[in-house]
């Protein structure tokens, strides 16, 4: 990616670095999301959309592959990275990542920009820096391409997972599927805008934005980047930043207009909304959402995309629904691994692993099944790709419940099938180019 032009005038340091230093520390000296870093220190900073992708490319980066980096900064320092100042330790992570990783950047710009930065926070380490990055230019890839990957340990480390990530997937998809899959986290995630088809549609909101995407669909597939929400059509409620696997979610559920539906854990509200645009703002969505603060937002979510069917209640996603449903859709809290493209730093988040989470959901797909009518159609989605999660969930569930069926969306959707189980989908991001969704259809009989 080229260099922009404009600079940060505080320390000679382009825009685009400089915010993607304050995202790498925000994330991991204070915990924040990566990608609400971006966008706070974007606005902050007032970056000019043509430096985003810059800046987008160089924070995900860095926090993605934090620990093959961490590996070439102690190699050079001799030296553990917990015994670095932070801010020394930022500026290395920021400048060893576009040594190692990146083609376009100017060695000479990554060091000394990476110097600036560390003089600026903590001076006395900028000699540190300067001399760490020069021998990264020469030595830094010599390290990682000697990095192997034939066992989970080693890929953990060689493809920048926690080894627990690694197991897993060596486990359930074979060694090398696990491999592609790792190394695909680590590339752009694929940019998708759904179009919302209560106000507009995909071939008008294209001519709107002018930007560089092809349709399919509803959905615009980005070639370009493109902050949508800082948008006026994102405003307007136009548009949805929604992964084409997401999108696939509502399509199965099928809702028609006129139905009552209902959505377990439904916040951040790009699937509730997805669903009344397919039934075309007709009908009752009970949407459930048990955080106070993102039912709110989920509402105001539902108000800008014209969802005016949309129902948003405040309680537990466990608790009993009254009423019967024609179909329930629930997308419980999983451990988000099929979106580790888009979310640089959930792989490195302790909390979601899969057996603290399948008992939970358990309970909510129970709780979504006993408020489907009877004849009703059900579907089970994560954001993940983990079996415990995922089909072994379902396959509990079938053998509790014989009243349930399920559906064959392998015949239906064969590209997207299950690797195991082909009666369900499983997107992967190196195969299919989208976030990795599991989705099963369960049908209660009449």
């Amino acid at each position: 990616m080229d260099e922009p032009s404009s600079r940060d005038p505080i320390a000679g340091v382009i825009p685009a670095r400089a915010v993607a230093y304050a995202v790498v520390r925000r994330v991991f000296e204070g915990g924040a999301w990566a990608d609400r870093a971006l966008h706070g220190e974007a606005r902050r900073l007032r970056l000019a959309a043509r430096d985003l992708g810059l800046a987008t490319q160089l924070s995900y980066g860095t926090v993605q592959r934090v620990a093959t980096l961490d590996h070439v900064i102690e190699k050079l320092t001799g030296r553990p990275v917990a015994k670095l100042d932070r801010p020394v330790l930022a500026a290395l992570r920021l400048g060893v990542f576009q040594l190692t990783f990146l083609d376009r950047v100017p060695p000479h710009a990554a060091v000394g920009e990476s110097v600036e930065l560390a003089k600026r926070d903590a001076p006395r380490g900028a000699g540190l820096v300067n001399a760490v990055l020069r021998r990264a230019t020469r030595e830094a890839r010599p390290i990682v391409a000697a990095l192997k990957d034939d066992t989970p340990e080693q890929a953990a480390l060689a493809h920048s997972h926690p080894e627990w990530i690694a197991q897993l997937w060596f486990d359930a998809l074979g060694a090398p599927d696990a491999r592609a899959l790792m190394a695909a986290d680590n590339e752009a995630a694929e940019a998708v805008l759904r179009a919302n088809t209560l106000k507009t549609t995909a071939p008008e909101l294209l001519a709107r934005l002018a930007i560089e995407a092809h349709l399919d669909g509803d959905a615009l597939i980005l070639d370009a980047p493109f902050d949508a929400f800082s948008a006026p059509e994102w405003e307007q409620g136009l548009l949805m930043p929604q992964s084409r696997a997401a999108m696939a979610v509502g399509r199965i559920l099928d809702p028609q207009p006129g139905e009552r539906v209902l959505d377990l854990c439904a916040a951040p509200g790009g699937k509730t909304t997805h669903l009344a645009a397919l039934m075309r703002d007709e009908g009752q969505i009970v949407a459930v959402e048990k955080h106070t603060g993102r039912a709110g937002a989920l509402a105001r979510t539902a108000a800008r995309m014209g969802a005016t069917i949309v129902d948003v209640q405040n309680r537990d996603a466990t608790e009993k629904t009254h009423g019967s449903f024609d179909r329930v859709l629930v997308d419980p809290p999983c451990s988000d691994l099929g979106t580790l493209a888009s979310r640089p730093d959930a792989r490195w988040r302790k909390a979601g692993r899969p057996e603290a989470l399948a008992d939970l959901q358990q309970q909510i797909l129970r709780a979504g099944a006993d408020a489907l009518k009877p004849g009703g159609t059900l579907v089970y989605s994560t954001c993940t790709i983990s079996p415990a999660e995922n089909e072994q969930v379902v396959s509990a569930f079938l053998a509790a419940h014989p009243d349930f069926t399920v559906d064959d969306l392998g015949t239906e959707l064969p590209l997207w099938k299950h690797p195991t189980m082909p009666q369900h989908l499983q997107t992967l991001p190196h195969r299919d180019r989208t976030d990795g969704f599991f989705i099963a259809r369960l049908r209660r009989s009449t």
